[in-house]
């Protein structure tokens, strides 16, 4: 069967206290490589979301708009990501966070190949339950589903389940676990995911802490005290609030005014640096708010 295929990969993951799903292991390899895996068979793809390193040559990437724009809106970013590679009949519409998607896209494709007056198959668990982001798609009927809905009330945090609702889709039955997905710590734990995650985070702290090390050193600076997880802490508020780049530029800036705080005597290094951090932090915060004035 020939289709393309979108990714989902955005999503703030605020039940996962903003660490990204993609980047989540599980059985040795991240649900963004998982994912693509899954789509392995497709002649396009398109990854939504923040745009990730290291993707296989050929991949496309694309942001919803606005940013976490929820997805539907990511859809419609893939679809018009896609229109630039040759149209293929079908889609696959696939989130990252479900490891095992691979097990239910076969049966997706087997049951198309047969019922040639369908629009699309979602897949359906073992309890009922259908999931929309594992679904092939008539690729002409989505790209008028989006028309339509872009030209009404629009895709920003609408429903997927609307989107659809005028296709004729059918629920395909997929093997157990393929519609298994990561939304909170609890169903990382349930997959095992949660202990690949504490093995990767104690070598990152680790490193992380001889980096420091070795950075004070060369600045001369060996006496001075620095708090990385909260400086990791402002990093994730500034990316979240304002846009991912806006991390390194923001504990740059904190970090050079409390040099000058504590260059000109105004604090010792623990109350510069604290002060500074603890701006940034409210700054970024507010930034949301600041801009919608």
């Amino acid at each position: 069967m020939e289709f393309n295929a979108v990714i989902l990969a955005g999503g703030r993951a605020t039940r996962l206290g903003g660490v990204p799903k993609s980047t989540l292991k599980y059985d040795g390899a991240s649900l963004l490589s998982r994912a693509l895996d899954a789509a392995g068979g497709a002649s396009a793809v398109v990854v939504v979301g923040p745009e990730p390193s290291g993707l296989p040559q050929g991949v496309l990437t694309a942001r919803e708009e606005p940013a976490y724009g929820g997805p539907a809106a990511a859809i419609a970013a893939g679809l018009a990501a896609l229109s630039t590679r040759p149209k293929a009949k079908w889609t696959l519409i696939l989130a990252c966070d479900m490891p095992n998607a691979a097990r239910g896209v076969p049966a997706l494709q087997a049951v198309l190949e047969y019922d040639a007056n369908s629009e699309g198959a979602m897949a359906e668990s073992a309890d009922g339950r259908r999931q929309p982001l594992l679904g092939l798609y008539d690729t002409s009927a989505m790209e008028r589903e989006v028309a339509i809905a872009s030209a009404g009330s629009g895709l920003t945090d609408s429903s997927v389940f609307r989107l659809l609702a005028r296709l004729n889709v059918l629920a395909v039955a997929v093997p157990d676990g393929s519609t298994d997905d990561v939304d909170t710590w609890e169903d990382a734990a349930a997959l095992g995911i949660d202990k690949e995650l504490e093995a990767e985070m104690k070598s990152q702290d680790e490193t992380l802490e001889e980096w420091c090390r070795m950075l004070l050193q060369a600045f001369e600076l060996e006496g001075v005290e620095v708090d990385v997880n909260e400086v990791l802490a402002v990093a994730g508020v500034a990316a979240h609030s304002v846009v991912r780049p806006a991390a390194p530029l923001t504990t740059f800036i904190a970090g050079y005014a409390a040099g000058m705080a504590r260059g000109i005597g105004q604090a010792n290094d623990d109350a510069a640096m604290s002060a500074a951090l603890g701006l940034a932090r409210r700054i970024a915060k507010e930034y949301p708010e600041s801009e919608a004035e």
